[in-house]
């Protein structure tokens, strides 16, 4: 059993604020009779322990200005005379570094294991088009056509390409980072440059895909002692055009679970997340999103570091499960 546990939030990306809250419900729901739990906010190569909690002991927070600095040479930290080499990670991060695999590669060479996919896994994941690439030669799930550039491509040979060969609507996103940021639904070509030049302030590349109508469905899985399970499915209804930053965060939308749906819908989508999962060799727990149209289901994106809000996506389908936040935690760290 693991003695010391750090919890690490934030990141580098426009998704910090959102991880910070996602964090500090890991770390509250984090057995503290099990484990010492320490909470540690990263951001821009700064990473500073915000609070502590020993097992049977009383939380204590660091006043900004005074927060122990993690001693990256080993991931280790000096709080009060004592050093403390932290024996296992807890990943929630969105965004750079921690869902792009740079921060799983640094754990994966001091060999400290971690909650979330591999580095290599995590790469593959945090890029929507070589993740969708990937996918799509699975064979197990329709992808929606879509077209692809580059930052410093020429923007209007690009229009005129998806003009060419995608039916409008269609989303322009980065292909790297999450929680809706950069993301413009077009409706005609003469929004499409700027939309694109939108995209560009998250990352340098940037995926438009065609718009599926239909019904939008996520459903999480995780590994545990070998076995991959799968949690209920969740519907999300917007009042919006489409669930956006707006619709996740500020309650414009209906996130229905479990969702009311076929049992051949339910067990559709459910296996099609357990075989993404396996064939991507994800670990930890990843949520994969997907869009129900007439003429089957289509693959929206894999979030390899889901959030963990007491209102997210993935708490919701554990309660929906019947499962216990804490034990569930336990489980994913102890046997993951």
């Amino acid at each position: 059993m693991y003695k010391a546990i750090a919890v690490m939030y934030g990141s580098d990306s426009s998704e910090w604020e959102v991880a910070c809250r996602s964090g500090e419900f890991v770390a509250s729901r984090i057995d503290g009779d099990r484990y010492d739990v320490y909470e540690i906010f990263a951001r821009f190569g700064r990473w500073q322990v915000v609070a502590c909690k020993k097992k049977d002991a009383m939380k204590v927070t660091f006043p900004e200005g005074a927060r122990p600095e993690i001693d990256k040479t080993d991931f280790s930290v000096n709080i009060l005379g004592e050093k403390v080499k932290f024996d296992y990670v807890y990943v929630v991060q969105h965004g750079a570094p921690g869902e792009s695999g740079q921060l799983q590669g640094y754990f994966e060479m001091l060999g400290i294991p971690f909650s979330s996919c591999s580095s290599s896994v995590s790469a593959i994941a945090f890029d929507k088009y070589a993740c969708k690439s990937y996918i799509r030669d699975l064979g197990l799930v329709k992808c929606a056509p879509d077209a692809f550039i580059h930052k410093g491509a020429d923007i209007q040979a690009f229009v005129d390409e998806v003009s060419s060969r995608l039916r409008f609507p269609v989303f322009v996103k980065p292909t790297i980072g999450g929680s809706s940021f950069g993301i413009t639904m077009v409706k005609d070509a003469s929004g499409l440059a700027t939309a694109v030049g939108y995209a560009f302030a998250e990352g340098p590349t940037v995926l438009v895909e065609q718009g599926i109508h239909g019904r939008e469905f996520t459903c999480a899985a995780y590994r545990t002692s070998g076995q991959i399970h799968t949690l209920p499915i969740i519907e999300i209804i917007t009042s919006n055009e489409y669930f956006d930053y707006d619709a996740k965060y500020n309650g414009n939308s209906r996130e229905v679970c479990p969702a009311e749906a076929s049992e051949d819908i339910v067990s559709l989508i459910q296996n099609t997340t357990a075989r993404i999962y396996d064939n991507l060799g994800c670990s930890g727990i990843v949520r994969m999103d997907y869009i129900l149209s007439d003429d089957g289901l289509y693959f929206l994106e894999v979030n390899t570091i889901p959030g963990m809000t007491s209102a997210s996506l993935v708490p919701k389908m554990v309660r929906a499960a019947g499962l216990d936040m804490t034990g569930f935690l336990t489980d994913i760290i102890e046997n993951g």
